[in-house]
């Protein structure tokens, strides 16, 4: 009988760029990616965190570009392709991990933050899809949704809008960009990063209403959405598209 084989789960000596990827979850991405093995970029719009985070993939030993974006500027995401093919020959594996939102309620939002939340969350997403892949020959585009995106939540209604449209267009996108170009997504639940940290402290009453809900008891680690993300952009997900993983420790199925 011939040995078993199968494709490991591994990023390693993919070229990836990670767009959103210095803070919170697409930081926790980028960083994965690099102790994997994979080179990153790592870019947004603020120069102190692209240099930063570009720091911190070196000293994982993986090559890097530092260089920073606007979402919402089709040309400044350009640069980010140009010079990232220009340094790594290459792109394998496109994260789209940019967020914007707005606490209005749907009485209250108004034109211009209900734009605002869209044209980062929604619009950039296509943008980083029409922008990247003519320069990926194959590989994996993986867009951050959320479980707005599932679940009614109050006072979110541009934000999970956007998100909702995040899965569609990414259901969409893997159809036309088929055969070579794979395109998923993941939906985390909640999540603590540095920026919600005091949101969700140990202690507090939505604290404790999530850990009570939650199958798994608490919230997430940032760094335990990488591992969805590391297993969509590498080659053991060959046949997966079209697809959002859910990544809340049973949160949208446990409502009763």
């Amino acid at each position: 009988m011939a040995p078993y084989e199968h494709t490991p789960v591994t990023v390693e000596d993919k070229r990836a760029v990670v767009v959103g990827g210095t803070s919170g979850i697409g930081q926790a991405i980028a960083l994965g990616f690099a102790s994997e093995g994979a080179d990153v970029v790592a870019t947004s719009r603020s120069e102190e965190k692209v240099e930063s985070t570009a720091a911190s993939i070196r000293e994982l030993g993986s090559d890097t570009v530092s260089v920073t974006c606007d979402v919402t500027d089709s040309d400044s995401l350009a640069r980010v392709r140009d010079r990232t093919v220009d340094e790594f020959g290459g792109i394998d594996v496109v994260v789209a991990s940019q967020g914007a939102i707005s606490r209005d309620s749907v009485r209250d939002i108004t034109d211009d933050e209900w734009d605002f939340v869209t044209d980062v969350a929604l619009d950039g997403v296509r943008r980083v899809t029409q922008t990247f892949e003519p320069a990926m020959d194959s590989g994996s585009i993986i867009n951050i949704s959320s479980l707005a995106a599932k679940l009614s939540m109050s006072n979110l209604p541009a934000y999970s809008a956007a998100k909702g449209g995040v899965e569609a267009f990414t259901r969409a996108s893997a159809k036309e960009l088929a055969p070579d170009i794979r395109v998923n997504g993941i939906a985390p639940g909640f999540v603590i990063t540095p920026q919600n940290e005091e949101t969700y402290a140990e202690g507090t009453e939505k604290r404790t209403r999530i850990d009570e809900r939650t199958p798994l008891g608490r919230v997430a680690d940032r760094e335990e959405i990488v591992g969805a993300a590391v297993y969509l952009g590498s080659d053991a997900s060959s046949y997966v598209t079209g697809e959002v993983v859910t990544v809340d420790g049973g949160f949208a199925d446990s409502a009763f």
